[in-house]
């Protein structure tokens, strides 16, 4: 079939992405779907750094590829042997697919499942292939999901059935946003009442993180960012404390304020700086996690008889370390009762001819989470 979508043909591509149009709306050639693959409508889809990764060139993904991993939409056609999913039912789309026979996976660990990872570094499908193309030329997936775009072809083990009837555009969030942040605080750092947590990075993922930190019963949940605007949305979502990233003192003053650091350190904004500020504001025998993607060429300088005579953890966190069939219900259930109010992340929304201003306003930091609305 002939669908609609955001191609992108090379990388790195500079800002301002108006004028650049790193992504050109083409009409490409989508196969219908293979044994255990799905077709999709897809109804929402979020722009987040991990795409705009791609576009700038800090994450190397093979080209042309179409983009989009935080989505949700409607089954359109299960393909052969899909039993439990049919037309008109409500998906969200996950951006690592699990094959449920790996030893991550064997261990309840998905998000490291191995074919998974494999398939999505060379822009395939978990059974192996690409479904699109442009000119009688392949175009990749990206990680699996290729949401910009009005349909997609996925593979089951991509996608969560949704039983809530919640809005495409909340829905989608779930994808990435808040299974990355709030994962990372439940399932990664593993927050307990009463502790005090720190986030570093409060785009979308990181106000995520802050919202599970607070469901998790934090007593202290601090926001540290380099905008104002930023900040002052985190203390609207339950921060207790708001630093600003840029003040020369800020590690100093975050570490008085708590009476030498916080229980737990969440890195979110994708940075080696960002993980070192992290890092020295979390107190002795605490916990700093990561679930920021910095550059993969840049590393970060650590003192070990620190790491040890402190009796210091340093994780990272992959999919907030999710199994998403399970945490996503989970998840937009604590949404329904109001203790995960992730529609305020949602800033803007435009079509999909919008997507190129869209991410200059990412880039910018002028927005948490733009929209697509197929």
């Amino acid at each position: 079939m002939k669908i609609r979508a955001a191609v992108l043909k090379a990388s790195p591509v500079s800002a301002p992405y108006a004028k650049s149009r790193p992504l050109s709306i083409e009409e490409v050639d989508l196969a219908p779907p293979g044994p255990g693959e799905v077709l999709v409508r897809v109804r929402a889809a979020g722009l987040c750094h991990s795409d705009l990764s791609v576009i700038d060139g800090n994450r190397l993904r093979p080209v042309p590829m179409v983009l989009g991993h935080e989505a949700a939409g409607e089954v359109v056609e299960p393909g052969p042997g899909v039993q439990d999913l049919k037309a008109g039912d409500r998906v969200i789309m996950v951006f690592v697919p699990s094959c449920g026979h790996c030893s991550p996976c064997s261990e309840g660990r998905p998000a490291l499942c191995e074919p998974g990872n494999a398939a999505n570094g060379v822009g395939e499908l978990l059974a192996g292939g690409r479904r699109l193309s442009l000119g009688g030329q392949p175009v990749h997936h990206h990680v699996g999901v290729s949401a910009f775009a009005e349909y997609a072809v996925i593979s089951r083990h991509s996608l969560v059935k949704l039983e809530a009837d919640i809005p495409h555009e909340i829905a989608a969030l779930f994808g990435c946003a808040v299974l990355t942040g709030v994962g990372a605080a439940v399932n990664t750092a593993k927050v307990r009442a009463g502790e005090t947590v720190a986030v570093v990075g409060l785009g979308g993922v990181g106000l995520s993180a802050l919202l599970g930190a607070a469901a998790c019963g934090a007593s202290r949940v601090i926001a540290v960012d380099l905008s104002d605007e930023k900040l002052a949305v985190a203390r609207e979502l339950g921060a207790t404390d708001t630093f600003n990233a840029g003040d020369p003192g800020v590690i100093d003053a975050i570490r008085a304020a708590t009476k030498g650091g916080v229980d737990h350190g969440l890195e979110m904004a994708g940075s080696v700086k960002a993980l070192d500020l992290a890092y020295q504001i979390t107190r002795r025998g605490g916990t700093t996690t990561t679930a920021g993607l910095a550059n993969p060429a840049h590393t970060l300088s650590l003192s070990p008889v620190r790491l040890v005579g402190e009796e210091r953890t340093l994780k990272g966190s992959y999919v907030g370390s999710c199994i998403p069939m399970r945490d996503i219900p989970r998840f937009v259930d604590l949404y329904l009762r109001g203790k995960l109010p992730v529609d305020k992340l949602m800033t803007s929304q435009s079509g999909l001819d919008g997507i190129n201003e869209g991410f200059d306003a990412l880039h910018e930091g002028r927005t948490i989470r733009h929209v697509i609305m197929m």
